[in-house]
């Protein structure tokens, strides 16, 4: 059985972690409660083996602790996210000099498998779009909304958080910002129609404050949220027949797959998508290259 005393061999030392991580990194408070989760579970495999010091933990230990979570059956992104988790707490203990060495150097996350993302052809992304069909401001709104993100490929708390001064017409185009950067992305002669329709005839009969720049509102002139955009875009999707359980998330994905599939550059896509690893958005054209080998398997009389 394990002590009290062996159970808070590394009280101290994760405390001052969780401490460094809070007032010197920013972290969230549900980031400081992942490592905090994560380095107790690696204590309580330690205990196990007799290991009460952290002088007596060795790389191997460490490695058997890996071995250990892949054996139980962990899932290989929630062993990155432990080793990840290791890494920074053996880290701050080697600077702070709790330790004479970071053992936790050389361990090595295993690959994680990259599940393609759910995309829309285009026949369904029109069917889609299509739904929104009455003149009643909700539908103006709904139309201009799902035009919108199907044209920029804008992620859902981008279009909810937008404003009407983030909107050039003339030019034809959008300004997405977050707490990094901003960036521009054009849109094109469909959205621009659902956007004057909607900004012209209902935006204001739908705003509770007519001195609000939000660009789009719920039907209690509120902003717009992710739930009640998800709602909708559930609902349009039933109406258009669309078997797929889609998130709004999945314009986006449809919205680079198809640019890829016909011919845009990947770091055209990478900017208007706002990813800052060009990797990102290679899994868009991994998708496009699968879709060539599968034509061309099916169609070339030699294949």
């Amino acid at each position: 059985m394990v002590s009290v005393a062996d159970v808070s061999m590394m009280e101290k030392e994760l405390e001052e972690f969780i401490l460094y991580l809070k007032e010197v990194k920013k972290t969230s408070r549900n980031t400081e409660l992942s490592y905090k989760r994560d380095i107790a579970k690696l204590e309580r495999f330690l205990n196990a083996q007799g290991i009460t010091e952290l002088s007596k933990v060795t790389v191997t230990t460490l490695q058997s602790y890996i071995l250990y979570m892949e054996k139980s059956g962990s899932a290989a992104a929630t062993v990155s996210r432990n080793i990840a988790s290791i890494k920074a707490f053996f880290h701050f203990l080697f600077r702070k000099a709790y330790i004479s060495e970071d053992i936790s150097e050389d361990l090595k996350a295993p690959r994680i498998e990259k599940k393609m993302p759910e995309i829309l052809t285009t026949d369904e992304v029109n069917r889609l779009l299509e739904q929104p069909r009455g003149n009643q401001p909700k539908d103006l709104r709904d139309r201009a909304m799902l035009e919108l993100l199907y044209a920029t490929g804008i992620r859902v708390s981008e279009l909810i958080n937008l404003k009407i001064g983030d909107v050039n017409m003339h030019v034809g185009y959008i300004i997405c910002r977050d707490a990094r950067k901003e960036r521009v992305v054009p849109f094109g002669a469909p959205a621009k129609r659902a956007l004057t329709d909607y900004i012209k005839n209902a935006r204001t009969l739908m705003l509770a404050d007519e001195a609000s720049d939000v660009l789009f509102t719920n039907m209690s002139g509120q902003p717009m949220s992710r739930q009640g955009f998800w709602k909708l875009v559930k609902y349009y999707a039933r109406k258009a027949g669309i078997t797929a359980d889609i998130t709004p998330h999945t314009l986006r994905h449809s919205f680079a797959a198809h640019l890829v599939e016909n011919g845009a550059d990947l770091r055209s896509v990478q900017e208007m998508l706002g990813h800052s690893d060009i990797s990102t958005t290679q899994i868009y054209a991994n998708m496009s290259q699968n879709k060539l080998r599968e034509v061309y398997a099916k169609n070339f009389p030699r294949g």
